[in-house]
């Protein structure tokens, strides 16, 4: 995907340390989960990167797979010079049409941006929208976004604020 004031690609491990910067000061805010460099780098296939016209990273999202049918759009970020410029919902596109392709039919997030994703289709949720059996099965995961998705109670601290919200993708 592109724009004339940026380009929207596929996140590679030369981009890892932009990502880390990008998203430092969100996670210093708190609007953000801390990672370690390393979590980045394992994770940066399931990045989509915004670049400007000089090759700079100006914006960042990733999309975490749940379930088979269930993904999670995660560390959607853009810098403050670079924001309401469509550069947030370019990256948004670009995961969507992702979960789309590994055939997904639903998005989460956990986000104090409620606007921005409702905007897109996003919708509160109370609750685990997944059946018994899944819960149990995704009960077994050590990933922090799973136990957000589930509504855990010991992950209850870490949220205070944001809101969860599910999109049903068409």
């Amino acid at each position: 995907m592109t724009s004339e004031l940026f380009l929207i690609r596929a996140a590679r491990p030369a981009d890892v340390r932009a990502i880390h910067t990008l998203v430092d000061p969100f996670v210093r805010r708190r609007l953000l989960v801390a990672k370690e460099l390393i979590g980045y780098y394992e994770a940066v296939q399931e990045f989509l990167v915004a670049e400007d016209s000089d090759g700079t990273v100006i914006g960042c999202g990733a999309l975490h797979i749940l379930w088979e049918d269930l993904g999670e759009v995660r560390t959607l970020a853009v810098h403050p010079d670079w924001r309401r410029k469509g550069v947030g919902r370019a990256l948004l596109e670009g995961l969507f049409a992702r979960a789309r392709r590994l055939g997904l039919k639903r998005l989460f997030c956990l986000t104090f941006e409620v606007t921005f994703f409702g905007h897109s289709g996003f919708v509160p949720i109370e609750g685990t929208p997944v059946d018994p059996e899944v819960f149990s099965e995704m009960l077994r995961s050590h990933d922090e976004g799973v136990a957000q998705f589930l509504d855990l109670a010991r992950m209850k601290p870490n949220t205070l604020g944001n809101t969860r919200m599910l999109l049903e993708l068409s």
